[in-house]
């Protein structure tokens, strides 16, 4: 198939839904082969600490897997040592054939522009005393270490903890596992496995691999769009035209956008342009609703997540998912997991302005929500009701 250098704005984004694995078959195998490969693909998922449903890490896969379970990251995290925890668009599970690309920012630690370099100064005996705890016990987490703790804020944080998290940035420490979502921290030469390449990049090379995973991750992409996905260098004009200049990249116009955009060639030469169906209820901090900018440009769905805000400031409840069908973005629901009565509780939903709501759309989503009930852990969906 010839590449496209000019795309509808209704191939844009079934090429976006494509590569994020929400255009229909996705191919992947089960269990969690499939949960890595997905990540793979993605480049990276976002951990959250929100849980009035399962985790955004959880949901995320569970979204392009129907047969995920939590128990597949943990795995491929602790056992398998197919992934791993840092820092990318915000802290992820990345593929851990990837972590070199990570390196670089480990080794410039500590930022000293940042509060880390006073921190280090003041405490340096400190975080020596944490690493050498753990090099003697095995992996231990923040909770095996004394001192009180204050809970208001990070400079509030008890030092230890601090430090855990600094020889963590630093790559000195990987997570080992979770137990109850608590980070069990272990020296970084026990948790990586011997066949991980550990050559630093250099800066070109770095750089080229991200824009490649944005590309290949996102289908299209503005620059910023690829600056984004993995807070990467601001360079990325640099980047995007080198791909361009050896044949790898081409440059895309969107109709109806006046954006320059960007492209594998790869991705555009096997591109089947046809529509997408089903419905997905997406985690606010799914990979294709994260970039609320790109979100809007190219769907035009304006979200917001409102849990950050006081009560009365909210108009779309807590926890909104956004609600894809087909193509299109057409609403929101409000849904919260009552695990002790195992129930779902749908306490909102929005339609948006011009959404064609049918009884396919309704059957759609009364579908999904009892899906999701499921993965929950919950029998019974209540509600929703229209707001």
């Amino acid at each position: 198939m010839t590449a496209f250098s000019n795309l509808s704005e209704s191939q844009a984004r079934r090429l976006a839904l494509k590569r994020q694995l929400l255009g229909g078959d996705t191919g992947l195998p089960p269990g969690k082969e499939g949960a890595l490969r997905c990540i793979e693909r993605l480049g990276y998922v976002q951990i959250d600490t929100v849980n009035v449903i399962e985790r955004a890490h959880h949901h995320t896969l569970w979204t392009r897997l129907p047969d995920y379970r939590p128990e597949h990251i943990d795995s491929l995290l602790a056992e398998d040592r197919k992934v791993f925890e840092y820092w990318g668009h915000a802290m992820c599970y990345l593929p851990l054939a990837d972590f070199r690309f990570y390196l670089g920012k480990m080794r410039s630690f500590p930022d000293w522009s940042s509060w880390q370099a006073p921190f280090v100064k003041k405490h340096a005996k400190l975080m020596e005393e944490v690493y050498a705890r753990i090099r003697a016990e095995g992996p231990l987490a923040a909770r095996d270490f004394g001192g009180t703790a204050r809970s208001k804020g990070w400079w509030e944080w008890k030092p230890a903890k601090i430090a855990l998290d600094l020889l963590f940035t630093q790559g000195l420490l990987m997570v080992d596992r979770r137990e109850k979502f608590q980070r069990f921290y272990d020296i970084a030469e026990r948790v990586l496995p011997d066949w991980v390449d550990t050559t630093l990049p250099d800066e070109d090379e770095r750089e080229l691999f991200f824009t490649r995973r944005a590309l290949a991750a996102q289908g299209v992409a503005t620059l910023n769009d690829i600056r984004l996905h993995l807070r990467r260098s601001p360079k990325k004009r640099t980047y995007a035209d080198r791909l361009v200049e050896e044949g790898e990249a081409v440059p895309v116009h969107v109709e109806g956008l006046d954006t320059e955009f960007f492209a594998l060639r790869d991705t555009l030469d096997n591109f089947v342009d046809a529509p997408v169906e089903g419905l997905h209820l997406l985690s606010p901090f799914d990979n294709l609703v994260i970039q609320r900018d790109r979100l809007k440009r190219l769907f035009g769905f304006d979200y917001a997540l409102e849990c950050y805000k006081p009560p009365a400031q909210r108009v779309r409840g807590y926890f909104a998912l956004p609600i894809l069908f087909g193509e299109s973005f057409v609403g929101r629901v409000d849904a919260k997991a009552d695990r002790k009565a195992k129930k779902l509780l749908v306490r909102g939903l929005w339609w948006e302005d011009g959404a064609r709501v049918g009884e396919e759309l309704k059957c759609a989503l009364r579908m999904k929500l009892e899906g999701l009930a499921a993965f929950n852990g919950c029998a019974e969906v209540i509600g929703p009701k229209r707001k």
